[in-house]
Order: C-alpha cells, then sequence, then structure tokens
C-alpha cells in the first residue's frame, strides 16, 4: 500500500537526516532545522495517507489502532516535540538523539518481520472517538518523557565538570517533564471515560493502567523533588531514567508479558 511505501521512504529520509548530522558541519547548523522539517513533513504525509486508505478500505479509523501504528505515531511525536523545542534544545546532544531515536523506532516498524502492518478494522472497544484523544494524548507524554530520559542519560555521561551543560541538561529535562505529565494525565483521565464507555468501569486495575498510574507517579515524585524539595542534578536525572523504563514496560512490556483488557493492542 501507497503508506507503507511512505514510511519506508520516510524511514531512508530519517537516516540520511542521521548520517548528514554526523558529517556534515553545515546541516549541524544552519540547515538542520529545515532538514527536520522536510522529514517530518513526510512521515506527517504517511500518517494522513494511512488515514485516508482506512477510510478506502471503509474502516475511517485513525492511525492509532495497532501496535504497528503506535510506533510510527511514537517516532512522529518524537520528531514534533524535536521541531517544537527546538530553541530550548540548545544542547545538541539532545536533539540528535531525539532523531536517532526517531530512526530507530521507524526501522524496527517498518523492517520488522513480526510487526503486523496491515490496515485491519477495529475491535468493538476502539470504536470510539476516545481513541483519539486517548492514544495521541500518551505518546506525546511519551515522546515528552523519551527528551527527558535523554536528558537524563546525557547528565551522567557528559555534564561532569561543567555547571552550563548540566544546568542546560536540567533546564530541558524539567521543562520536558513537565509537558509530559499534563498529556500523561490527560491520557490517564481520557483513558478513564473511555473505560467506562467500553466496559462500564472507569478503573478496572488492568496491568496497562496500574503501570500508567505507577508511571504518572515517577513523574509526580520529579515535579515534587523540583519544585518543593529543590532536588537538581543526579537526582532528577536518575528519576528521569526510571521514570521513562515504567514508560517502556507500560508500553510495550505489559502487551507482551501480561494479559489484560489492552491486550488487543498487539
Amino acid at each position: 500500500m501507497l503508506n507503507e511505501t511512505l514510511f519506508l521512504i520516510t524511514t531512508f529520509l530519517y537516516l540520511v537526516l542521521i548520517v548528514l548530522i554526523l558529517f556534515s558541519e553545515a546541516t549541524r547548523k544552519k540547515y538542520l532545522f529545515h532538514s527536520i522539517l522536510v522529514v517530518f513533513s513526510f512521515h506527517t504525509l504517511a500518517l494522513i495517507t494511512r488515514w485516508l486508505e482506512s477510510y478506502e478500505l471503509g474502516y475511517g479509523h485513525a492511525p492509532l489502532s495497532n501496535y504497528y501504528e503506535s510506533l510510527v505515531f511514537f517516532a512522529w511525536c518524537i520528531t514534533l516535540l524535536s521541531l517544537l523545542l527546538k530553541k530550548n534544545l540548545r544542547y545538541p546532544s539532545v536533539l540528535h538523539s531525539a532523531l536517532a531515536g526517531s530512526l530507530l523506532i521507524m526501522i524496527y516498524a517498518n523492517l520488522s518481520p513480526s510487526i503486523e502492518r496491515d490496515i485491519k478494522p477495529l475491535v468493538p472497544a476502539l470504536q470510539s472517538n476516545w481513541l483519539h484523544f486517548h492514544v495521541s494524548t500518551c505518546f506525546v507524554a511519551y515522546a515528552s518523557f523519551f527528551l527527558s530520559f535523554l536528558c537524563g542519560i546525557l547528565f551522567f555521561f557528559q555534564s561532569k565538570g561543567s555547571s552550563s551543560t548540566a544546568s542546560i541538561l536540567e533546564e530541558i529535562n524539567w521543562k520536558s517533564v513537565s509537558i509530559g505529565f499534563v498529556f500523561l494525565t490527560a491520557g490517564i483521565l481520557t483513558g478513564a471515560v473511555w473505560a467506562h464507555y467500553a466496559w462500564g468501569s472507569y478503573w478496572s486495575w488492568d496491568p496497562k493502567e496500574t503501570w500508567s498510574l505507577i508511571t504518572w507517579i515517577i513523574y509526580a515524585l520529579f515535579l515534587h523533588g523540583r519544585l518543593v524539595k529543590g532536588w537538581t542534578g543526579k537526582k532528577l536525572a536518575l528519576l528521569s531514567v526510571i521514570g521513562f523504563l515504567s514508560v517502556l514496560f507500560t508500553y510495550f512490556g505489559v502487551n507482551f508479558l501480561l494479559s489484560g483488557l489492552h491486550s488487543y493492542a498487539t
């Protein structure tokens, strides 16, 4: 299908972008924003095309309903935040690492033989407009937390002996978690309303619900430590890493290791 071809082209463009970042001084500075914008435009076109092809098949749902679609949308969210936060990502390693993350996700989504890429009808539980609100807010949160995770890792490896580097990484980390926490809260709330609509209960202690709550608590602790306790440095960096490990388990681990109401997402 056309959308799969466009996603493959988008993956190739991400690869070209990373190569240019690594080997071209001009791309690293003057043309970086425009280069990212071109790749992001192709990525957006691929998502729109998949949505339109879903309508042509008679399904008419947004590309947010299965594992493959969640992966390509996750990569799209990471690149989107990289563009929106361009002025705040004053430490180039964060931006470059975020784009490399989008590339790896796209490679996995589009080249892994184990991932089903066909457009299929929604299962009954997903046949709701809440699909758009719940999934989109959750993945914007995941993308924000990925940037925070990168800041945490880079803090441990690249901020030693440089107070300015540490300060920049902490600022990016703080902003990323703030954005992610708002969207994760919205995702949990919209998920609760959707669960009531689909299953008759706002909260069922489903494994994904439980791990979403655990993730929310970790980032709430981050914000509490930053705002109330005045935490800085290694404490916040460590919480950023732990928080994203919880995100990964919520996203990947629950789907493949634990069964529950969200098992259809696999």
